[in-house]
């Protein structure tokens, strides 16, 4: 029987919880006169990043080789590196502190994406000591 990858379960919730969130609950204020801001495309950044980043939890969970999990892993770690720095980094976001970007997508992504982050490297390194076990 297959033993399930912990991190992956994780990072599966986690991402999909960026995905879905930052296109809901967690997404920036939509303007009253239909224009989008930056805080706007942080947020379809952030959507997009989550989804790539569930689509790698799948993937993680999926195979069996320990070789390949690692570098599913390892190619999680830029994707949630770019999620942790996109909004108010590499996008610019309003203003005031009180606004709904500042106040609730940007800490909820980095918070999200740091998260991950973590455990792809937790991942990764269990995986690299699984597979020096096996294959000395």
């Amino acid at each position: 029987m297959k033993k399930v990858s912990i991190p992956a379960c994780f990072i599966l919730v986690l991402s999909l919880l960026l995905a879905v969130g930052c296109a809901t609950f967690l997404g920036p204020c939509a303007h009253e006169d239909g224009s989008v801001g930056a805080c706007f495309w942080a947020g379809r950044a952030l959507t997009g990043i989550g989804a790539v980043l569930a689509v790698q939890a799948v993937m993680a969970l999926a195979v069996r080789s320990g070789r390949i999990r690692l570098g599913v892993y390892l190619s999680m770690l830029p994707a949630a590196l770019f999620g942790l720095l996109t909004p108010g980094t590499l996008f610019s976001l309003c203003g005031m502190a009180s606004m709904r970007c500042r106040a609730i997508t940007q800490p909820a992504g980095m918070v999200l994406s740091g998260i991950i982050f973590v455990l792809a490297c937790a991942g990764a390194v269990l995986d690299l000591k699984k597979n020096r076990k096996e294959n000395p």
